[in-house]
């Protein structure tokens, strides 16, 4: 039996553009027949991720730049610049059995995600093939050289660092890997199923971006000087979002190995940042740090079960505002799909909310804060003998 944790939030922001499209506008979406102001998954994803691995103590690193940090680290240890460059290519080049890809830059063709200390690893392991690292670069030379005087020469070096252990290294896991999954397909037994599932945030009633004209003052233009040093327009907008993300229990405990203490830590830590961040886009000229005011959370088995449908009908104003609407609109909603679901496959389910004289019946228990909510729905899916719970509640 698969076990889910759900969460859903809602989350009032003013004025901000947390996530922007390719022209710099808010991100929008067509729901209900209404354009609403949309935040990617990508976007929220990218802070959850940071605050798991900050809480964990683990960071990991999503990147194409691996080569050149391993070609930084040796020549901070010493080694001739275009020495330290050839062993940074041949960490992408020795990579599984047809390596990975390079560019100009020295960046990989494609993004890698692994953790940060494998940068150690990989510089431990050029040192230890260093002076076939430098036969090889003599060889390379000896074949431009070549090429230069007759028009061809032999093919590269070919891998030159043992080929198994460049791959083990980038197929090395961190907690938020096995939460957030990987995909490589350069090296197919690297990549993991994500346990994480993040929706794109949306609001709950009908928004579009607005514009906002600004300038900046010239501070030592002369007194008898008028008009700005710069002007410029950008978008912005807000509104009422309602937010979703499910993570598979039964995979993320799959993921690390059957570690349940070290899923139910993980499990808890992503559900605390789920709540508790917000992207990080146009942070010093918004300042939009809100947190939900809403916020539900259940343990189902067999499926996932999202809220969003509350909202394909937008939500009306009420006395100006769309929070205490929305909040009524998902109360409603969750407890007739709940009335259609049953409870036979519902381990818990509970929520906390700003206004605590805010009766939400479909909604399960009510608790005090976030803190307590996330705690309790990790009880629930890790019950005190430290497997994922068996049978009903």
């Amino acid at each position: 039996m698969t076990l889910y944790l759900d969460l859903s939030a809602l989350q009032s922001v003013p004025v901000a553009n947390l996530n922007r499209d390719d022209l710099g506008s808010p991100k929008q979406v067509r729901y209900g027949d209404a354009l609403r102001i949309r935040v990617s998954s990508q976007s929220w994803k990218r802070v959850i991720r940071h605050g798991v691995e900050q809480d964990l103590g683990e960071k990991a690193a999503r990147t194409r730049m691996v080569p050149v940090k391993v070609q930084q680290a040796l020549q901070k240890a010493g080694w001739p610049a275009e020495l330290a460059a050839f062993a940074g290519s041949q960490v992408a080049a020795s990579a599984g059995k047809k390596g990975i890809g390079t560019e100009k830059a020295g960046h990989t063709s494609v993004l890698l995600f692994l953790p940060e200390a494998a940068i150690e690893e990989l510089v431990m392991v050029c040192t230890e093939h260093r002076q076939a690292l430098e036969k090889g670069l003599e060889a390379q030379e000896m074949a431009k050289e070549k090429t230069k005087a007759k028009g061809k020469g032999k093919e590269g070096p070919g891998q030159l660092l043992p080929p198994d252990r460049i791959e083990a290294i980038l197929k090395r896991r961190t907690a938020s890997i096995g939460l957030l999954g990987r995909m490589l397909a350069e090296l197919p037994d690297a990549n993991v199923d994500g346990a994480a599932q993040v929706a794109h945030a949306f609001t709950t009633h009908a928004a579009e971006p607005q514009r906002d004209y600004f300038t900046a003052v010239d501070d030592w233009l002369g007194e008898a000087e008028t008009g700005s040093g710069h002007l410029d327009t950008a978008e912005f907008s807000a509104g009422v979002f309602y937010r979703y993300a499910t993570v598979n229990i039964t995979d993320l405990l799959k993921n690390l190995e059957g570690d349940a203490k070290a899923a139910r830590t993980v499990l808890a830590s992503f559900a605390e940042h789920f709540l508790l961040s917000l992207p990080q886009a146009k942070k010093n000229s918004t300042a939009p740090h809100t947190l939900p005011d809403l916020a539900y959370v259940a343990v189902r088995a067999y499926r996932p079960l999202s809220l969003a449908a509350a909202f394909e009908t937008p939500v009306a104003s009420d006395q100006g505002g769309f929070s205490r609407p929305s909040r009524t609109a998902l109360g409603a909603y969750a407890r007739n799909i709940n009335r259609l679901a049953g409870e036979h496959n519902r381990r818990f389910h509970g929520h906390a909310v700003i206004d605590p004289e805010e009766e939400f019946t479909g909604l399960g228990q009510a608790h005090a804060s976030y803190h307590q909510l996330v705690e309790a729905a990790a009880d629930a899916a890790f019950p005190a003998s430290g497997t994922e719970a068996e049978g009903q509640q």
